[in-house]
C-alpha cells in the first residue's frame, strides 16, 4: 500500500519520480576517457620514441623519422646501443653517484627545511616575519645568477679528511660529493611548503604538549611531523627530481669522472660523430629509475600535491 506524505500544512507532496540518467552521460564518460587517452599518448610520444630508438642503429632512426615506424620497434632491432653505452661511459658509476646524491639531498633536505619551517610557523621570536620574507624572496633569483659566487665560496670552505689514518682539515669542496649535496639541502620552496602546511595544524596541540613538559623538538618530532605526511611526500618528490637532473653545477664543480652524476654523462655522446642510438639508450637508462619511481608512487604524488596545503 502506497504511503502519501504531506507537508507541515497537510498538503500532499508530489509523488517522487524515478530518477533517470542524464542523456548523453555514458557518451560523455567514454569521450572523456578517449580524450584523456589521446592526450596521454601525445605526451608519451617522446618517451616511446626514445625507448624505441635505443634499439635501432643510427641510420634506421633517421630513415624512420618520416613515418609511424619511428614509434614502433620494427626493423633492425638489437641491444647493441646499450652495449655501446657501457663502452663509452661508466654508466653504473654515474647511476650510483646520482642515487646517492639524490637520496642524501632528499633526507637532509626534509630534516633541515622542516626544522626551519617549524621555527617560523610554530615559535614566536623577533624578526620571524623578516626572515620568512627573505626566504620567499630568494625564489625569484635564478640559480645561474649566484652559481659563480657559490663556486668561489665552495672552494674556500674547510672539510675534515683522513690522511694516513689521521684527521686533517683541508680547504676547498670542489671535486667532491659534498659540493653536490650540501649547497642544495636548504630550499626556499620546501621551507615555504612546510610553513604553509604547519600553519594549518592547530597550535592548541603545542600548548597542551608544553603544559605536559614537552620540548619544542619533541613537539616537532612527535606531533607536527607525523601529521605532515602529505607535505613531506611533496617535498621528497620535488627535491629528488632536481637533484637527479643536476647538470650545470656538477659540470662546474666536479672534474673527476668517478664523482660525476648521470646527467653529465650525456655530453660524452656529443663528439664529432654523435652516436644517437647510444645516446637514446643512455637516456633510457637514466629515465627508467625516475619513471619507475613515479609509477610506483603516482597515487601518493597526486594526493600529496592535492592536500599539501599549497594555495594559489
Amino acid at each position: 500500500m502506497a504511503t502519501i506524505t504531506t507537508t507541515r500544512d497537510g498538503v500532499p507532496r508530489a509523488a517522487s519520480q524515478p530518477t533517470r540518467g542524464r542523456p548523453g552521460r555514458g557518451f560523455g564518460t567514454i569521450g572523456g576517457y578517449l580524450g584523456r587517452t589521446i592526450l596521454a599518448l601525445f605526451f608519451a610520444f617522446p618517451i616511446i620514441f626514445m625507448f624505441v630508438s635505443s634499439l635501432k642503429p643510427d641510420d634506421q632512426i633517421f630513415a624512420d623519422l618520416s613515418s609511424l615506424r619511428a614509434f614502433l620497434p620494427v626493423g633492425d632491432i638489437s641491444m647493441d646501443n646499450y652495449k655501446d653505452v657501457f663502452d663509452t661511459v661508466p654508466a653504473w658509476r654515474f647511476l650510483a653517484n646520482s642515487i646517492g646524491i639524490s637520496v642524501l639531498t632528499v633526507v637532509l633536505g626534509i630534516l633541515v627545511n622542516s626544522l626551519a619551517a617549524f621555527a617560523l610557523s610554530r615559535m614566536r621570536w623577533r624578526g620571524r616575519g623578516f626572515v620568512l620574507a627573505a626566504i620567499i624572496a630568494t625564489l625569484v633569483v635564478p640559480f645561474e645568477t649566484f652559481a659563480l659566487p657559490l663556486l668561489w665560496w665552495a672552494n674556500k670552505l674547510p672539510w675534515l679528511v683522513m690522511q694516513n689514518g689521521q684527521p686533517m682539515w683541508t680547504f676547498g669542496w670542489l671535486d667532491s660529493y659534498q659540493v653536490q649535496i650540501i649547497p642544495f639541502i636548504a630550499n626556499a620552496f620546501s621551507i615555504y611548503l612546510y610553513y604553509s602546511y604547519f600553519s594549518t595544524i592547530p597550535k592548541g596541540l603545542d600548548e597542551a604538549a608544553r603544559i605536559d613538559g614537552a620540548s619544542w623538538f619533541r613537539i616537532y618530532r612527535s606531533i607536527v611531523m607525523p601529521l605532515s605526511g602529505p607535505a613531506t611526500a611533496t617535498v621528497a618528490i620535488l627535491t629528488f627530481l632536481p637533484a637527479w637532473n643536476q647538470f650545470l653545477w656538477p659540470l662546474m664543480a666536479v672534474q673527476s669522472e668517478n664523482l660525476r652524476p648521470v646527467m653529465v654523462g650525456v655530453q660524452y655522446f656529443f663528439q664529432l660523430d654523435v652516436a644517437w642510438g647510444a645516446m637514446m639508450a643512455y637516456a633510457s637508462l637514466i629515465t627508467i629509475p625516475v619513471l619507475a619511481l613515479f609509477l610506483s608512487f603516482q597515487r601518493a604524488f597526486i594526493g600529496s600535491i592535492a592536500s599539501s596545503g599549497v594555495k594559489g
